[in-house]
């Protein structure tokens, strides 16, 4: 359920951003400034959902997956560790842009000059705390625990091969000249958490049907 939720999240969030409120194409602090104060309650809602509580849910995907790939312990607990470490960046990076938010929006209606100043400081914050330059963390954690899978046997052998894709994908993107190799990333991973959860959910509901089966009567 938590890599079905990562998937919904990451499909709202996409539109959103990119054509319901515009922010992410916005270059001029003022005019993102602006789109704050516009869009300032669903903003909110947005980055609560799409980092925040994210990140917690991602954490528990993390543990999820580290435990069942204990086949192979040393790239398993690596990748839980990267994956726990990509959580926290991102439940951080939600918190800081809603809290910094609501500070410029209040500070916007005495002085738009110093709103725009000071988001200018605290946008690039929550920006590289969520992997704005690269997706270094996620393609990292992606990769690992595919290798993991492939080398265990935990997971479909297709759906390790598209996450070593994935993870490829989002380590090149922290490379300045291959930062556009992160929209790969971020569309087939919605594709990998969606196949990812229905196998989970399938692996899960054969598990208790062999429990129930096995257990005395």
């Amino acid at each position: 359920m938590a890599a079905l939720y990562i998937a919904a999240a990451y499909l709202v969030a996409m539109p959103y951003f990119l054509i319901v409120s515009d922010y992410k194409n916005l270059v001029d602090p003022a005019q993102k400034v602006t789109s704050l104060v516009a869009n300032q309650n669903s903003m909110y809602v947005m980055y609560l959902a799409s980092y925040v509580v994210l990140g917690v849910v991602l954490a528990a995907l993390t543990l999820a997956l580290w435990k069942r790939l204990a086949g192979s312990p040393s790239i398993a607990a690596v990748g839980g560790a990267v994956g726990l470490i990509w959580a926290c960046m991102l439940v951080a990076s939600g918190l800081v842009f809603n809290y910094g938010a609501a500070a410029v929006i209040e500070l916007y209606d005495k002085s738009p000059a110093q709103a725009v100043s000071a988001w200018q400081a605290i946008e690039p914050v929550a920006q590289g705390l969520g992997s704005a330059q690269g997706e270094l963390l996620g393609g990292l954690w992606v990769l690992l625990v595919s290798v993991a899978a492939l080398r265990t046997g935990a997971l479909p052998t297709a759906l390790n091969w598209l996450g070593i894709l994935i993870g490829v994908a989002g380590i090149a993107s922290a490379i300045p000249v291959l930062l556009n190799a992160g929209y790969v990333f971020g569309l087939f991973q919605i594709l990998w958490f969606i196949w990812l959860g229905i196998v989970m959910l399938r692996t899960r509901a054969s598990e208790q049907s062999q429990r129930q089966s096995v257990s005395p009567r």
